[in-house]
């Protein structure tokens, strides 16, 4: 069947038509997507403003247009970070609900973290053995681990690449005292989650998923996605150690012009890879592997695996 799958993000959004089968990888057919950058269009109190709820439904509108003018059979959507946290979300959503006739469902940080877990599984199968899986989008950061399809464990915390250059990292470049806070409020928040991760003494396979884990990758000389999606793509901490100073005194201008980086995230590199950094180093692993499923993935999978019962 063809799907159409509307993502939502804090950064972009995102309608990908697939073909869909039970039992085979999902096939990209079609993408559609802008950088709204909706945590931009934030009130003081957190609320998304007018122009951003605006943006927002004609984005939504033509989406919607676009997955029937391609023959989805189905629309699936979801919203993350950027709308769950909103005090207002409820009513941004029905207003697009509204002018578009489409309704946005909202997941949560947990189960966007369970949902990218299962599409990371699949991907790597069961032979990857127990998995440590990391996203870091534009609001927050998701962190699952287990042996089976769903993980033992599932945490969503608010240290999304986006929101953290935000709120910590005004100066372009960023301010060395600056850079010194985040570290440190980064480093506090993934360590109260640590030791709910459990022991990794044994045999474990970490994962690193979402555009900013792709371009910290790319940078550390990964092969580009021209070269297939199938192709094994890591990253090592000890590259990304190397890489964040250099980071760090470049310019969001300067980050752009780096391989597999885009303008539209160069700005938000340097958060991302402080996050990256911290959760490598505080559950003591020293690479992750790039899975290039992610939240969309582990949607469809579950529309699927939902159609089969």
């Amino acid at each position: 069947m063809r799907l159409g799958v509307m993502d939502v993000g804090s950064n972009t959004v995102h309608l990908l038509v697939v073909d869909a089968h039970h039992g085979a990888a999902p096939r990209s057919k079609y993408s559609y997507k802008r950088e709204l950058r909706l945590a931009e269009f934030l009130e003081p109190d957190g609320s998304i403003d007018k122009r951003g709820t605006e943006q927002l439904a004609t984005f939504v509108a033509e989406a919607a247009q676009v997955s029937e003018d391609k023959g989805a059979e189905s629309l699936l959507t979801f919203a993350t970070s950027a709308i769950r946290e909103a005090p207002n979300g409820d009513s941004v959503l029905e207003e697009v609900r509204q002018r578009t006739g489409v309704e946005l469902q909202v997941l949560s940080g947990v189960d966007e973290a369970r949902l990218t877990f299962l599409a990371v599984r699949r991907w790597f199968g069961w032979s990857s053995g127990r998995l440590l899986v990391f996203d870091i989008g534009g609001g927050s950061l998701e962190v699952a681990v287990g042996r089976g399809e769903q993980p033992d464990g599932a945490f969503s915390l608010p240290l999304g690449a986006g929101r953290l250059t935000r709120d910590w990292l005004p100066g372009d470049p960023p301010d060395a005292a600056d850079l010194k806070k985040l570290r440190k409020h980064v480093r506090a928040e993934i360590a109260r989650v640590a030791p709910e991760l459990g022991d990794f003494e044994g045999e474990i396979s970490a994962v690193g998923t979402s555009k900013t884990f792709r371009q910290l990758a790319r940078i550390g000389g990964a092969a580009p996605s021209t070269a297939g999606s199938y192709l094994r793509r890591e990253l090592s901490h000890e590259v990304l150690m190397d890489w964040i100073p250099r980071l760090s005194r470049m310019t969001t201008e300067q980050r752009a012009q780096l391989p597999g980086v885009s303008p539209g995230r160069s700005g938000q590199l340097v958060a991302g890879a402080l996050v990256a950094d911290a959760c490598l180093d505080l559950v003591e692993v020293p690479q992750v592997e790039i899975c290039p499923w992610a939240l969309r993935e582990g949607i469809i999978l579950r529309r699927l695996d939902m159609m089969e019962r």
